[in-house]
């Protein structure tokens, strides 16, 4: 099948909304092939967002805007619930919770019953982290640049429950994997029972040989939980690329889909020993879905997810990632050999993509953020020193275009030449 035929096909399947076939549609057929430095099909893609036209967006680590389509599916949704939502909600648009449920197993190829919906990255992999049975003395290894807010929850077990956590030291700008895994291999003891890392690092971007430490953690029975909040949706990755047991994500984050949106997969054996955030009743111990018992929640936020997953199929993972890396390499290569900026990223794809954060000598990453800001309107955020990594954090998506990136490599000359007094 073509892409066009398989993407139009499953719409049918689904019914979708005119709107999102008709983008769906126009990006297949807009007479380019889309490559990292084609411009007049990025724009196509640029045309399906409603953007600020006052403000950069390049914190798109943090949350990005959906598409048009995706926006338009929830205020349908909204409304349509809200002319009688006890019967509509729940008797009618919540069972459509499972055609998305199928819908992103079938991104990161697993089985839906796999698959339970959450609200974003947190919720998903604190779910694992407070669910699984720990005893007192027991260890979890993780890093200092995890998630600070997967950090709180391990902590709260730490006092709680008398649990071990341990954090690894990792280099700031690896050259090799190996780097990256011995430190995790090196803590391990008897009393190991969780490993906890990122597909992507949220505070530079590192990007971790997820597969190789799941296979570590098979070597000596230990389960992996990644996450995956900086990796779905932008790295090509699907679970039998990783082996890990456990895998936690935002869709609102390189899906592009409604804010307070999120999944999480367990693999089958396990969900049986992970105890859901939310009580279930017995009956639902083994099944996926006892994790998303968490009471009443708008529906239209789950189903307009349909029309996030058809614009990102319509553009394509390996698309979307070489785009991503041509992005960086645009800017980075403008500014790398200036003598005052630090790149706290590497500029290797292979242990980075995408996510890039930088230092320049002599001014506060704050003072940058706020100048940029003000003086260029470029939005960025900022690493706060945590592991070693302070500076500000550059992260574009599929709709920057190419006069923003410009714009951000002028603007980092000036700040590096200048200063920005």
């Amino acid at each position: 099948m073509t892409r066009r035929q398989l993407i139009t096909g499953t719409l049918s399947t689904i019914a979708f909304r005119n709107s999102a076939l008709d983008l769906a549609e126009s990006l297949l057929e807009a007479g380019t092939n889309g490559a990292p430095d084609d411009e007049d099909y990025w724009r196509k893609v640029r045309s399906g967002f409603d953007l600020d036209p006052d403000l950069v967006m390049l914190n798109n680590g943090g949350v990005c805007p959906a598409p048009r389509v995706v926006i338009d599916a929830v205020k349908r949704g909204i409304e349509f619930d809200n002319r009688g939502p006890s019967y509509r909600m729940w008797r009618l648009s919540e069972p459509k919770l499972d055609s998305v449920r199928k819908r992103i197993a079938g991104l990161f190829g697993v089985g839906s019953d796999e698959i339970a919906i959450m609200r974003n990255a947190t919720e998903s992999l604190q779910t694992v982290i407070l669910g699984l049975n720990l005893q007192s003395g027991d260890q979890v290894i993780t890093s200092e640049q995890d998630y600070p807010r997967l950090i709180t929850a391990l902590r709260q077990r730490e006092r709680r429950d008398g649990i071990k956590v341990v954090q690894v030291a990792l280099p700031v700008v690896p050259t090799s994997f190996k780097q990256l895994l011995d430190p995790f291999e090196s803590a391990i003891t008897p009393r190991t029972r969780l490993i906890l890392a990122c597909q992507t690092y949220s505070l530079n971007g590192t990007t971790f040989p997820v597969a190789d430490l799941c296979e570590l953690g098979r070597h000596h029975k230990i389960p992996v939980v990644i996450d995956g909040a900086h990796g779905f949706a932008r790295l090509p990755d699907k679970q039998l690329d990783l082996g890990c047991d456990f895998y936690g994500a935002a869709l609102h984050k390189w899906l592009l889909g409604p804010i307070g949106t999120g999944f999480l997969y367990v693999r089958k054996p396990r969900i049986q020993e992970i105890w859901p955030l939310q009580p279930a009743d017995p009956d639902l111990d083994g099944d996926i879905r006892k994790f998303e018992q968490f009471g009443t929640h708008p529906a239209a936020l789950h189903n307009a997810l349909d029309e996030a997953i058809t614009f990102h199929e319509a553009i394509g993972i390996e698309r979307k990632a070489k785009r991503f890396e041509y992005l960086k390499r645009r800017w980075v290569d403008k500014v790398r050999d200036l003598p005052n900026i630090k790149f706290q990223s590497s500029h290797d794809p292979a242990y980075s993509s995408g996510l890039t954060t930088i230092q320049i000598d002599k001014v506060p990453r704050d003072a940058l953020a706020s100048w940029l800001r003000k003086n260029h309107r470029l939005y960025v955020t900022t690493s706060h020193g945590v592991a070693g990594i302070d500076g500000i954090r550059i992260t574009p998506n599929v709709y920057t275009s190419i006069e923003e990136i410009d714009r951000l490599a002028t603007a980092l000359t000036i700040a590096a030449t200048k200063g920005i007094a």
